[in-house]
């Protein structure tokens, strides 16, 4: 048996769309429905129906509202599900012939053209929205494909996506570093990597995925809102800190693990600005201006987005300089073009693999130890 948690906001049209194809193709599995404060009437829907169900007062994201899913589900295999998707035929039998203890397998989306292509996924136009979908359609492709590649594999990893839950508690479940969206998907498929999971996509267990505008969109479908534009900006910070670097997957969205490394930016020139836009990308940053008359004000603001204390990452320049790696230049020369280098900065230092100090366009990087600690941030 097996529990789907789906989370949603504003969404009734869409939730009630992927309850029924749950219902129509996988009748005995257990089901959590989970309201985010919506005021659309969801959470009268939700009362009415046979499911596990739960309601936040004011929206808090899905990345809580996921765990919370997964801890009210009874079932050891969970798997997730986004309110604007629907299951095809198999889904579940399709998923469940991979998993085992260890093992996060995830399903194969089909999306109409106004998503992106990509190798994880299949772009095939079944409606953008639940006034045009074609549930028949989608369904006939899916019996379909299935005849054509049953029990095909390949490595990915993405939502939506089962395990057992015992594997998903052990560490520790979604960072609500990353509440209310988004980011905490990346973030949690990292860990599973490195703390030995297997990750693997089912080329023959599908979802059609729509586009849930109470969730991102505005009234333009493509164009996103100023609430997601906020909480997604704050979360891509937060990323950075956490991690050290940017989001990496290959050809098939599996992630690409960056080494994450103590590292210290020692700046000249730095005020607001520029603060924010290196503070993020570093363990401490060490600044020659008047700190007084720089940080609290940058601190003022950009505290109350993060769980990182940033006084201790941000330092006067006389400090003592503890950071393992040391990167020292002037802000004022700072460019789009040599920013890459701060962008690539934990692969730069991989590749050179070697103690000592060399200088890159405005930097100069100074390794004293070359520690790894993305292994520290596998559980929570």
């Amino acid at each position: 048996m097996i529990s789907f948690i789906i989370p949603s906001y504003n969404n009734l049209q869409h939730l009630k769309n992927v309850y029924a194809s749950i219902k129509k193709h996988e009748p005995d599995a257990e089901v959590v429905l989970l309201d985010d404060g919506s005021t659309d009437g969801t959470w009268e829907w939700i009362q009415e129906q046979e499911v596990i169900k739960y309601r936040s007062e004011n929206r808090i994201g899905h990345t809580i509202l996921y765990d919370k899913g997964i801890d009210l589900a009874t079932n050891e295999i969970v798997g997730i599900l986004h309110a604007d998707m629907i299951v095809g035929p198999n889904y579940a039998k399709n998923l469940l012939k991979h998993l085992k203890p260890g093992i996060v397998v995830c399903a194969t989306r089909v999306e109409p053209p106004l998503h992106p292509p990509g190798k994880e996924k299949i772009i095939k136009d079944f409606g953008q929205d639940f006034d045009t979908l074609d549930v028949e359609a989608f369904e006939a492709f899916c019996s379909q494909a299935q005849d054509s590649h049953g029990g095909e594999i390949t490595r990915g990893m993405f939502a939506p996506w089962i395990l057992y839950k015992k594997d998903f508690q052990a560490i520790g479940g979604h960072d609500p570093l990353f509440a209310p969206f988004p980011y905490e998907d990346s973030d949690i498929f990292q860990r599973w990597i490195l703390a030995g999971y297997k990750l693997v996509q089912s080329r023959d267990a599908f979802v059609y995925h729509l586009t849930c505008r109470g969730h991102r969109w505005n009234e333009q479908v493509g164009k996103d809102d100023d609430y997601y534009k906020i909480v997604s900006q704050r979360a891509a910070r937060n990323y950075l800190r956490k991690w050290g670097s940017w989001i990496k997957n290959d050809e098939y969205q599996y992630p690409i693990i960056v080494p994450k490394y103590d590292i210290g930016f020692v700046v000249s020139n730095c005020g607001i600005p520029m603060l924010e836009i290196l503070e993020p990308w570093c363990s401490t940053i060490y600044i020659h201006d008047d700190y007084n008359l720089v940080v609290p004000d940058y601190i003022s603001k950009e505290q109350p987005n993060t769980q990182f204390n940033l006084e201790e990452r941000i330092r006067p320049y006389n400090n003592e300089k503890q950071n393992e790696i040391l990167v020292s230049f002037d802000a004022s020369k700072l460019t789009q073009q040599n920013f890459q280098v701060i962008q690539q900065l934990s692969e730069i230092i991989k590749e050179s693999g070697e103690i000592g100090s060399f200088e890159l366009d405005i930097f100069t990087i100074n390794i004293i130890q070359m520690n790894e600690y993305q292994n520290t941030l596998i559980k929570l």
